[in-house]
């Protein structure tokens, strides 16, 4: 099985880019999500963290 899909893979031109495009998402997903949560006032981080303890209205 290992071999089939080792095979196939080689087959395919330009497959190589990939997983560099799949790092570079991943990696400037995590690194945006910091700026934002760093950027974000305290205000808000404390209303979102009382969000669970208020009573339905």
């Amino acid at each position: 099985m290992l071999k089939f899909v080792k095979h196939t893979m080689d087959t395919i031109s330009g497959i190589e880019i990939f997983p560099i495009i799949s790092l570079l998402i991943f990696f400037s997903f995590f690194v945006g999500m910091l700026l934002w949560v760093r950027k974000s006032s305290e205000s808000y981080i404390n209303h979102v963290k009382n969000l669970p303890f208020e009573d339905e209205k």
